[in-house]
């Protein structure tokens, strides 16, 4: 069930959200299958966690990997990926269904890569949800910043 929080910015911003069938897409490659769509337009969000400048989610397309070197470039010092307690606490999203859209206290960083795409797919914040909305606006309604994070996943 999508929260009331990440409703309340989705209708503010006129974007839909589908919820599948299944209840859980715990891939990108499934996710992508269950829309129809190309596994890169699938937006990843997963978080970091540094011991200085705190806490970075990092969003990004379902075919490709975070580049520890390109993270540590943009925040500033080595992160680390975050537990699922600490994933859950500092987003209120379990890992697998973390939404960028309305978090506090978390830095948004988007991949560069995702703009490929005319239309991406971020979670609503459940492992089996998805929200149609474009590069630019992930952007702007997160608040977060573009730069290139990743690598394809046959690189590190």
């Amino acid at each position: 069930m999508i929260s009331e929080k990440v409703l309340r910015v989705l209708e503010r911003h006129g974007l839909k959200y589908r919820e599948f069938p299944d209840g859980s897409t715990p891939t990108a490659v499934t996710a992508a299958g269950m829309l129809g769509v190309a596994v890169g337009q699938i937006a990843k969000s997963i978080l970091f966690v540094c011991k200085k400048n705190g806490a970075f989610l990092v969003v990004c397309p379902g075919d490709r990997k975070v580049s520890s070197s390109k993270l540590k470039k943009v925040t500033g010092e080595k992160p680390r990926l975050a537990s699922a307690d600490e994933t859950e606490s500092l987003t209120g999203f379990l890992p697998g269904g973390v939404c960028p859209f309305g978090l506090n206290g978390v830095k948004v960083l988007i991949d560069e890569w995702l703009r490929e795409y005319d239309k991406v797919y971020p979670s609503a914040g459940t492992s089996g949800s998805a929200v149609e909305t474009t590069f630019e606006d992930l952007v702007r309604i997160t608040g977060g910043e573009a730069f290139d994070l990743t690598n394809p996943l046959d690189q590190s």
